[in-house]
C-alpha cells in the first residue's frame, strides 16, 4: 500500500494547476461571482473537450477516461487551491457517481457521454427545505404516470440547480426512496437561483409540479444509491477543503515573511509562528486523512463509509481554522473586501456544512465503527 503519488499522477496536479492560474484567477473568481450562471462556458468547453476533466473517473464505454477516484481527487484538489467557479462538483461528484451506482446500465449509457463530454452540466436534486442529509429528510413525492413517473414537491439548496440541463432527483415512491432524472425544462419545473453566502458556489430551489421524471436504478433502491453517493462526495470535497486550506497556509506564510512591523517580519514574532506552525500541522493531518479517503473511494473498500465522515469532519474544521487564521495573520488588510482572504473564508464556512457538518459526521462515524 502506497499512500504517494505516481509519476503521472503529479503531472496530472502540474497540469491541472497550470491550467486553473490561468483560467481561475482571482479576478476571474470574482467576476463570475457576480454572473447568473456562475462559471465560464468557454472555460467548461476547454476543460470537458482538451483537458477531459469532466470524463477523468468514468469508465471508457461511457465516454471516460477510466481513471480511479484518486486522479479525482488530485484534479478536485486543485479546483479547491483555485476556487475554480464551475459546475464540476454537482456534475462529475453528485450526478455522474449517482448514475454510476445506480446499477442501471441504460441510464449509464444514455446519461454518462453527456456528462463526460462536457456538454451535459448535470446535479443532484436531494436535500429539501428541513437542510436535512439523511433518509428521513427525504419527503417529496413520486407517482406511476405511464411509462414514467411525475414528481411533486420542492427541493433546496440544489449546487448549480438553475443551470443543470439534467437533474437527478430523489423522491419517495410506494416502494421507498428512489432516484430519477429530469431535465432542466421539463414542464412543472420551476427553478430560482439562492443568494448564497459563498457566492464562487450556486444554489438554486427547485419546485416540481406534475413533472415528469424517469426511472434511475430501482424503484425504492434509491437510497443505497445515494448514500454511497454521499460518501464519495464527502472525499471529493475533503479534497477541495485540503486545496483551500494549503493556499491560505501559503498566503499566510508569505505574508508573515513579507510584513514588517517594529523593524522586523512578523513572522518573527512568537505568536505569529505558532498560528503558522498550527495551520501546517492541521493542513498535513488534514490531506492524511483526505488522501487515505480517496485510496479507500478508489478501492470501494468496507472503509470507505467511516473515512469518508472522517475525513469530511477533519478537513472541514482544518480548512475553516486555516482561513480564520489567515485572516489574523494579514491584520486589517485581510478584513477588506479587496483581499482574497474572505473568498477562502467562505468558501470554507459553506464546505463545512455542505454534506453536513462536523458534528454530523462525527455522529455517523460512530454509528458507522459501532460505538
Amino acid at each position: 500500500m502506497n499512500f504517494a503519488f505516481s509519476e503521472e499522477q503529479e503531472e496530472l496536479r502540474r497540469t491541472v494547476r497550470g491550467f486553473l492560474e490561468s483560467k481561475s484567477s482571482e479576478t476571474e473568481v470574482r467576476r463570475l461571482m457576480e454572473t447568473e450562471s456562475g462559471y465560464d462556458e468557454a472555460v467548461w468547453k476547454q476543460m470537458g473537450e482538451q483537458m477531459g476533466l469532466q470524463g477523468l473517473a468514468i469508465p471508457e464505454e461511457y465516454g471516460g477516461s477510466g481513471y480511479s477516484y484518486v486522479e479525482l481527487v488530485v484534479v478536485l484538489e486543485e479546483m479547491g487551491r483555485r476556487l475554480l467557479a464551475a459546475p464540476y462538483f454537482s456534475t462529475v461528484v453528485l450526478a455522474a457517481n449517482a448514475i454510476l451506482h445506480s446499477g442501471d446500465d441504460q441510464a449509464k449509457k444514455d446519461l454518462l457521454p453527456g456528462i463526460a463530454s462536457g456538454e451535459t452540466i448535470a446535479t443532484v436534486a436531494f436535500t429539501e427545505e428541513n437542510g436535512r442529509w439523511d433518509e428521513a429528510g427525504i419527503t417529496m413525492t413520486a407517482t406511476k404516470s405511464g411509462d414514467g413517473y411525475t414528481l411533486d414537491g420542492v427541493k433546496s439548496f440544489v449546487l448549480d440547480g438553475h443551470t443543470a440541463g439534467l437533474i437527478i432527483v430523489a423522491a419517495r415512491t410506494d416502494a421507498g426512496v428512489s432516484l430519477f432524472s429530469v431535465t432542466g425544462d421539463a414542464s412543472g419545473l420551476t427553478r430560482t437561483a439562492l443568494p448564497t453566502m459563498d457566492q464562487t458556489r450556486k444554489q438554486a430551489k427547485l419546485e416540481f409540479a406534475g413533472t415528469p421524471a424517469t426511472l434511475v436504478g430501482t424503484d425504492g433502491g434509491g437510497w443505497s444509491t445515494l448514500e454511497r453517493m454521499l460518501d464519495l462526495a464527502a472525499v471529493g470535497l475533503a479534497a477541495e477543503q485540503v486545496g483551500g486550506a494549503q493556499l491560505c497556509l501559503e498566503m499566510a506564510v508569505q505574508y508573515a515573511k513579507d510584513r514588517v512591523q517594529f523593524g522586523r517580519p512578523i513572522g518573527s514574532f512568537q505568536a505569529i509562528k505558532h498560528k503558522c506552525a498550527d495551520m501546517l500541522l492541521e493542513v498535513e493531518s488534514a490531506k492524511s486523512a483526505a488522501y487515505y479517503a480517496a485510496w479507500c473511494a478508489a478501492e470501494l473498500n468496507d472503509e470507505l463509509p467511516a473515512v469518508a465522515s472522517l475525513a469530511k469532519a477533519y478537513c472541514s474544521e482544518a480548512y475553516f481554522h486555516a482561513t480564520a487564521e489567515n485572516i489574523q495573520i494579514h491584520g486589517g488588510i485581510g478584513f477588506t473586501w479587496e483581499h482574497p482572504a474572505h473568498l477562502y473564508f467562505k468558501r470554507a464556512k459553506s464546505s463545512e456544512l455542505l454534506l453536513g457538518d462536523p458534528t454530523y459526521h462525527r455522529e455517523l462515524l460512530a454509528q458507522r465503527i459501532g460505538i
